[in-house]
């Protein structure tokens, strides 16, 4: 008996320390991090945040998140002038149908081994060609899987071996005043590493995308480093570069970085369905101010503590059904407060739609409760950047 439970003992101590050690060193062997099923990710521990930097400066971080950058050239035919084949168009303008293909330039971040890779939509939308130029020289086609135009974000994938994974990091645990660098090919280069902090977190209304909660940082970002890769002190992802403010068309100091919280539900959608789907209720939002409470007949305390006050509600729409009127003030949905129209619109898009979702109201003097059951939200047309 003695012997019998000796190496039952042995045989599960064995075990153990196999799968720590590929836990530790190939988790993705185990399918750690899987999204739809079908993309294998590295995601940091959940209190890995943005310390202070180490002896050795951004180094270490560097060498391990610039691996897994790419630059990205695209290419898109040359629209042919439909007067190119008139005799008379050419003999008094002469042969001027055949124009040269355009050429475009940006960033992306390999997440998955089986060579899915982050980019931004702008930096791939209408391409015939998309070219991945790996940090190791390696170059690839790449093959679009999914667009998502309201985040301006896309998912490109490649047919290689042994490519190296960045490590996808917690931009929640984000502050401001953290390290960070930004990693890509601005004006083409080569791969070029940029060092700064995060300046404010949470931006929006900015007029870049439909639904905006930018992280912004001073690390200087170029035209090129769209879809690159803005990473902490442990080289873990943090965002995906997607704008700079500019007078010059260059660096100023004011760069914007789509969180990687927000990305990963992107690629989740994409992954797993073929397309991003985000709830809508149907109404007319506006930030509540101290006119519009007078207009509704509000008190004007009830400005002061902020919400969404409803100007309009579609007919016949979720909202209407629920039973939401104009001059409805939005404090929360699902329980999580909203001050503004943005949050109000990222809230909803994160709705499940068919299920009904509790918003907390304000009406009049009230605070109620109603369950609406949100539509799904049609694609808008992409934004011209």
């Amino acid at each position: 008996m003695k012997r019998t439970w000796l190496l039952f003992s042995q045989t599960v101590t064995v075990l153990l320390a196999a799968y720590f050690v590929v836990a530790t060193l190939k988790p993705q062997w185990l399918g750690r991090g899987a999204i739809g099923g079908s993309v294998a990710v590295i995601e940091a521990p959940v209190s890995a945040g943005g310390a202070g930097v180490g002896p050795s400066g951004f180094r270490a971080a560097a060498k391990v998140a610039s691996a897994a950058v790419v630059s990205i050239n695209t290419s898109k035919a040359a629209a042919k002038n439909p007067h190119a084949e008139d005799p008379w168009f050419k003999f008094f303008f002469g042969d001027q149908g055949q124009n040269e293909p355009q050429g475009g330039l940006g960033s992306g971040v390999i997440i998955s081994a089986s060579g899915y890779i982050l980019t931004n939509n702008h930096v791939i939308e209408g391409a015939d060609e998309i070219e991945v130029i790996l940090n190791d020289t390696r170059k690839a086609s790449a093959q679009v899987i999914g667009t998502d135009p309201d985040t301006d974000l896309a998912i490109l994938k490649i047919a290689l071996d042994k490519l190296p994974v960045i490590v996808l990091g917690n931009s929640d645990s984000l502050q401001v005043g953290d390290p960070v660098m930004a990693i890509g090919n601005p004006f083409g280069v080569g791969q070029t590493v940029t060092s700064g902090i995060v300046s404010a977190l949470g931006r929006n209304q900015l007029g870049i995308n439909t639904f905006e909660n930018f992280i912004q940082t001073d690390a200087a970002i170029n035209p090129g480093n769209s879809g690159g890769a803005l990473v902490d002190v442990n080289g873990h992802l943090m965002g995906i570069n997607t704008a700079i403010y500019s007078r010059s068309g260059g660096s100023m100091g004011i760069g914007f970085a789509i969180p990687v919280s927000t990305a990963k539900q992107v690629l989740e959608g994409i992954v797993r369905d073929g397309q991003v789907t985000r709830g809508w209720i149907g109404v007319e939002p506006q930030d509540l101010n101290a006119e519009l409470a007078e207009t509704f007949g509000l008190k004007p305390s009830v400005a002061k503590n902020g919400g969404v006050i409803i100007t309009g509600v579609l007919q016949n729409g979720p909202a209407a059904q629920a039973g939401i009127q104009p001059g409805d003030v939005v404090i929360a949905v699902e329980g999580k407060a909203v001050s503004n129209v943005s949050q109000l619109l990222t809230a909803v898009a994160a709705l499940k739609p068919g299920s009904p979702s509790p918003l907390t109201v304000l009406r009049k003097d009230n605070q109620i409760e109603i369950a609406v059951t949100p539509g799904k939200r049609q694609r808008p047309k992409a934004i011209q950047r």
